[in-house]
């Protein structure tokens, strides 16, 4: 007969194999007494979200040391600290952080509600970051589901249904797991488990401490789980940008509105973009076709982009956008697209002035 799968035996395993974290408060300092920040707790969560470990923790580190805590960020510039977001992507989340920095700040004296329903009433915060909030920040049993723990559970129960329409199995089945005792350490401890043994590929079941409850790896099938349906090929959308720079050396560039892709974010004025797009310079110029398109890749579709140089003079009147002078410019504050836009430029203003 199978083993059954207990919460107490992952505690243990976590305990002397938990990740070193820099928001995470381990569980030797834990069971000292020493209880996590919401705030940290929260940063951590909305960084997380679509992004590896490996990429937030110089953001996070960074992020921490300008604003230390929840009041300071909230009265941050939004220019600044989208700047520090950018190369993070998705940055709906950085206009939520604000928003949720300033009504916890604001509406609740400094301090982030301590459970599920008033985390999920703030601005940005969905069902599994105040669900992760609520069990790591505050110790709530609640059930906290990314992929790390889908990809547990599927193997855990051999659920085969594909992802994404497996979910409320996967979230049922993590759900009769989670313990009253030591929810937050248990959430976390899941989640290792994920992303240091129970991995995408090559899972390393002979030192799982769940090895014998395993129902996948008992069929031999752990490594082709969860599965998932096939994925629809991203379309692909094409626009123009346009690099001025002025004699004096200031920039043209133009603020996005907040709605939408790069929302609130400084860019480089340009076309829309769509299946075909037409040019639309932003100001009068001998504008110039570096001959190499920008590309990225967005969540639901690839982009090129045509880029386009001119030098105009101090005089020149942009119909959108404004010059920034050359010691304000920051390229690092660009979204990622925009920088590729602006390297590529770059490069040809610099064979324009050798030439």
């Amino acid at each position: 007969m199978r083993q059954t799968a207990d919460p107490e035996g992952l505690l243990e395993w976590y305990d002397t194999h938990a990740r070193d974290l820099p928001w995470r408060v381990g569980p030797g300092a834990r069971a000292r007494g020493v209880r996590p920040d919401p705030y940290r707790v929260w940063l951590s969560e909305v960084m997380l979200q679509q992004t590896t470990v490996a990429a937030v923790k110089a953001y996070y580190e960074r992020f921490t040391a300008l604003w230390p805590d929840v009041a300071a960020l909230a009265v941050a510039e939004d220019a600044v600290v989208m700047g520090e977001w950018a190369g993070l992507g998705y940055y709906a989340r950085a206009r939520n952080l604000l928003k949720c920095a300033r009504v916890v700040a604001g509406a609740h004296g400094g301090r982030f509600p301590d459970t599920r329903e008033g985390l999920m009433a703030l601005p940005g915060i969905g069902a599994y970051t105040g669900a992760a909030i609520a069990a790591i920040a505050f110790d709530r049993p609640e059930v906290v589901v990314d992929g790390n723990v889908e990809r547990v559970m599927a193997r855990l129960h051999d659920i085969r249904t594909p992802l994404p329409r497996a979910k409320p199995a996967l979230i049922e089945a993590a759900a009769r797991l989670t313990p009253e005792a030591r929810p937050g350490d248990y959430a976390q401890a899941v989640m290792d488990l994920g992303a240091t043994i129970c991995t995408p590929r090559s899972p390393a079941c002979g030192i799982c401490p769940w090895r014998g409850p395993c129902a996948a790896r008992a069929a031999g099938v752990a490594g082709t789980l969860p599965a998932r349906l096939p994925k629809t090929p991203k379309p692909v959308r094409f626009g123009h940008a346009y690099v001025a720079r002025r004699d004096d050396g200031a920039w043209l560039l133009e603020r996005r509105p907040d709605a939408g892709l790069l929302g609130g974010m400084l860019g480089w004025p340009g076309s829309d973009w769509g299946e075909a797009s037409d040019p639309a310079p932003p100001v009068a110029a001998a504008w110039r076709d570096v001959g190499v398109e920008a590309r990225h890749t967005f969540t639901h579709f690839h982009l090129r982009l045509r880029v386009h140089v001119a030098t105009v003079g101090l005089g020149a009147v942009p119909e959108r956008g404004t010059f920034t002078p050359h010691d304000a410019f920051r390229p690092a504050a660009l979204p990622t697209v925009m920088r590729k836009v602006f390297d590529l430029a770059q490069g040809a203003f610099e064979i324009s002035r050798q030439g």
